[in-house]
């Protein structure tokens, strides 16, 4: 059993700082509201990201970076991406070297186009980076605290270290893979989100299952041509970080960015919809952050720009379906070409 730190509260960062603990490892769980830790602690339920769910009695909660990070031999960080160059810089005096730091959570930071382990092999000395891996897949965290069956994977260049986070969070009811294609495994997790709030917009337009596997289908090959830009390999995309998350995130009823399309569908504004949102939908700036990428790199992403221009440009979900449908007629076949 391994000593382990959790970074961040919400649903997801709960959920696997609860089944590590009730695996029998020693977790302590960090929130940045104060207020939070104390409820957490008092009550053993985290009520404002994880309501209804008693969290294992072995787990322990804290306000303090220094404390969540010193003396561990993992640390998971499952913050915002938006915010994770900050949180790591807290707790980077505080990593040993030998710790593995594991990553959970899905984006690409908006400021500098860059995924979460570009930024750890930015920030971290690389004998701490060596360590480093992403944990990913198809995987509501409600499900997960509930104990319903789900797979996921690690991955990691080193496939050492993808084998100690397997065993380290694998139980009877949490599968984990391994994989050595982590920039691939990033990608898959953080696009899927985007082409969730475009299937979430043609079913709040009541346009029917055809658009909503159409668009699962083209998604898949966006995601992959920009992921085999970047260096990713092709078959991790037919895995449970590619097609897998994106078939829950595109049609599961507990998606936020599949809740967010739908409500823009009906016709509502983001910032209204955005307003009344406790969660973090990540798909909103990762689709502004895919966008810019997608574009410095010349790769050719047709739905991720109608939802850009949706949520960004103001234009119609009526207009972006039809720009969609009637762009130039090509060859199915040519999935991972960037001109398909």
């Amino acid at each position: 059993m391994s000593n382990i730190g959790v970074i961040g509260a919400g649903s997801w960062g709960t959920t696997l700082a609860d089944l590590l603990a009730k695996k029998g490892h020693e977790v302590i769980l960090w929130a940045y509201e104060a207020d939070l830790v104390k409820e957490m602690a008092a009550t053993g339920v985290n009520t404002a990201f994880l309501p209804g769910i008693k969290l294992s009695s072995r787990l322990r909660f804290t306000n303090s970076l220094q404390e969540v990070a010193t003396g561990k031999d993992i640390i998971l960080c499952v913050a915002p991406t938006q915010v994770f160059r900050r949180v790591i810089s807290g707790v980077l005096p505080h990593i040993a070297e030998g710790t593995l730091l594991v990553n959970a959570a899905k984006g690409i930071e908006l400021d500098t186009l860059m995924t979460i382990s570009q930024i750890s092999a930015e920030l971290l000395p690389p004998s701490i980076y060596a360590n480093f891996s992403v944990l990913s897949g198809p995987s509501f965290a409600r499900e997960v605290a509930l104990e319903m069956p789900t797979a996921v994977v690690a991955a990691a260049p080193d496939a050492a270290v993808a084998r100690k986070i397997q065993e380290a969070f694998s139980t009877p009811l949490f599968r984990v893979y391994t994989n050595s294609d982590m920039v691939g495994v990033e990608l898959g997790g953080s696009i899927k989100n985007v082409i969730a709030i475009a299937a979430g917009i043609s079913d709040g337009m009541g346009l029917g299952y055809n658009p909503r596997a159409a668009l699962i289908t083209r998604g898949l090959a966006e995601i992959a041509r920009l992921g085999l830009a970047m260096g990713g390999q092709s078959a991790t995309f037919a895995g449970l970080a590619g097609m897998g998350d994106l078939v829950l995130t595109c049609t599961g009823d507990l998606s936020r960015n599949r809740t967010v399309g739908m409500q823009l569908g009906e016709g509502k504004k983001l910032k209204e919809i955005l307003a009344g949102m406790h969660m973090v939908a990540e798909g909103v700036k990762t689709t502004e952050s895919t966008y810019h990428l997608a574009r410095k790199l010349g790769v050719e992403m047709p739905i991720t720009e109608q939802v850009y221009q949706v949520l960004y440009e103001d234009k119609t979900p009526r207009q972006a379906m039809m720009e969609l449908m009637n762009r130039g007629l090509k060859a199915e076949g040519m999935e991972f070409e960037k001109s398909c």
